[in-house]
């Protein structure tokens, strides 16, 4: 990644203070959907970062990887597919659902794609803005072996996550936390 790009993600990025019955500073990835360079620049920096595993579909989660998954696909050439939160689904259509872990807000979300989606043999890249506990990529890696495919690793703009979690999901990311 190039150092632009880093300095561009930092500087676009704040920190919101939500007030005294809130636990913790609050993220605003804002700046950065607002920033032309950085929305050109994110998915070929994503997507280099697994070139070499040939992913042939990415998977991302609602509701920024919504932004980041199409953007990572489009770098490397192949087809988005999009796990909806929820456990149920916007679509009248067989869907491969996994329930997550706790994510860092104490949740357990339940994730899901379309079936038809991700097929046997396909090498599938999972990408998220943040990764933190590895719950919402854990499931999604669940549900992309429960279709047939492979998962190749997460490639994410910000990990949070500890080595182990990192080490098990294959997490490669432009930032540490740390930085911001």
């Amino acid at each position: 990644m190039s150092s632009d790009l880093t300095t561009e993600l930092i500087g676009a990025f704040r920190w919101n203070d939500p007030g005294q019955n809130f636990p913790h500073l609050v993220s605003d990835l804002s700046g950065w959907w607002r920033s032309p360079s950085i929305l050109h620049a994110l998915g070929p920096a994503l997507a280099g970062m697994f070139a070499a595993e040939k992913p042939t579909v990415v998977v991302a989660p609602e509701v920024t990887g919504f932004i980041v998954g199409p953007l990572v696909a489009i770098a490397l050439e192949v087809g988005f597919v999009e796990a909806y939160k929820g456990g149920h689904s916007p679509v009248a259509e067989p869907m491969t659902w996994a329930q997550a872990a706790p994510d860092h807000k104490g949740r357990r979300l339940s994730l899901g794609v379309r079936t038809r989606q991700l097929r046997p043999g396909d090498r599938a890249l999972i990408v998220d803005d943040w990764i933190t506990t590895g719950a919402q990529s854990r499931a999604l890696g669940e549900i992309v072996t429960a279709c047939g495919a492979v998962p190749v690793g997460t490639a994410a703009i910000v990990a949070e996550c500890t080595p182990d979690v990192a080490a098990e999901l294959r997490v490669r990311s432009l930032l540490r936390a740390e930085q911001l």
